[in-house]
């Protein structure tokens, strides 16, 4: 568990002697230390994964390269060696990307592999404890039902999408209370992502319809309306903070979407979403400081 303190006022406050407050900084400093060397070692790597990208360019060099980094970072992750897990982050996830997307580039047309790659990545971020890997999971299998692989253009099965990505949220909420901490958190993170996925869909949705269904934006534009209101309402009452922002922030971009599209970007239209925004940010931060206080009280 990581936990922030300003140790400068909890010394200030009695809280803590100068000797304690010293002795954390040095702690504090040792891991910035790390942490950099971490990260130059991390941009090292994908510094070298780029030049051998360009001096052999070719598909082949970019999924060789991609597996040699995932699994060389999942492999640090696996052995939990602490002191080396931002770099074992950083190689893991451009090498996931760079696997992922020369194999899908290769043989992207064939609905297995697909398939195959986002169910590796979910058992490869289960295994790491990587909630970037089930975030890009969860992002493959939403491209996997949206995507069509022949044009690799978007096929507009936006109420399917919408619909399994919606089913998904549900299931990873579900499972979620009934995982140890750390697959919780897993579960959480890749239920998030499903939320935004979900919320992207109705809003291409609400602006150009669906060509499969025949569906015109209206269709999408009341249905995203009311299930923010449903989602919203649940959130406040289930105490889920970060529902509830995401579910403000989607609900203005709604809001302003329909906005300028019914009255247009002309001086008073901009004038009143400027200060309608205003107060929906005022709002929000009412609500987050009513949390915080109910939850510090608590």
């Amino acid at each position: 568990m990581k936990i922030t303190l300003d140790l400068d006022i909890l010394v200030a406050e009695g809280k803590l002697t100068e000797a304690e407050a010293g002795r954390l900084k040095s702690y504090a400093a040792a891991d910035t230390g790390q942490l950099a060397i971490n990260v130059l070692l991390g941009l090292g790597a994908a510094a070298v994964a780029v030049g051998v990208g360009i001096l052999i360019p070719s598909l082949q060099t970019v999924v060789a390269l991609g597996a040699v980094l995932f699994f060389a970072g999942f492999a640090m992750r696996v052995a939990r060696i602490e002191q080396w897990s931002v770099f074992a982050q950083i190689i893991m996830v451009i090498g996931a990307l760079a696997l992922a997307g020369g194999l899908l580039a290769l043989f992207g047309e064939q609905v297995w592999v697909r398939v195959a790659l986002t169910l590796g990545l979910v058992v490869a971020g289960g295994v790491a404890a990587s909630g970037l890997l089930v975030s890009l999971a969860v992002m493959a299998f939403a491209a996997t039902i949206t995507i069509d692989a022949d044009l690799w253009t978007p096929t507009h099965y936006l109420a399917a999408a919408i619909g399994a990505l919606a089913l998904l949220t549900l299931v990873l909420y579900l499972v979620s209370l009934r995982l140890p901490p750390v697959y919780e958190r897993l579960a959480i993170i890749a239920m998030r992502t499903a939320i935004l996925l979900v919320n992207a869909a109705f809003l291409i949705g609400s602006v150009f319809g669906d060509e499969l269904l025949g569906w015109p934006g209206l269709y999408f534009a009341i249905a995203w309306a009311l299930a923010l209101l449903a989602f919203g309402s649940w959130a406040v009452f289930a105490n889920r903070r970060w529902v509830v922002n995401i579910v403000a922030v989607f609900g203005a971009i709604h809001f302003f979407t329909q906005w300028f599209m019914a009255l247009g970007a002309q001086p008073l239209s901009i004038l009143g979403g400027g200060l309608l925004l205003i107060g929906f940010g005022l709002a929000l931060a009412q609500f987050n400081r009513v949390y915080r206080q109910a939850k510090a009280g608590a």
